[in-house]
């Protein structure tokens, strides 16, 4: 499987326990972080992505291959 690659600016979704939620790329994650409080394991061989949820205006942390571009 091609790995997936995101830039700050895209509109993806992920499956969430109450359905697909959705949010805005804000930037992409190489180093070990915190979002919320939560470690974030990334890595430039592991990168994660922080997105803006849609509904809540939270931040959020995700593996490439858990999102899903939508559109605009």
């Amino acid at each position: 499987m091609a790995e997936k690659e995101f830039h700050a600016g895209d509109h993806v979704s992920w499956a969430s326990h109450s359905g697909r939620a959705y949010g805005v790329v804000k930037e992409k994650l190489v180093d070990r972080t915190h979002v919320r409080g939560h470690a974030v394991d990334a890595s430039e061989d592991q990168p994660q992505y922080r997105v803006r949820h849609d509904t809540t205006g939270r931040d959020v942390a995700h593996r490439p291959e858990v999102l899903r571009r939508e559109r605009e």
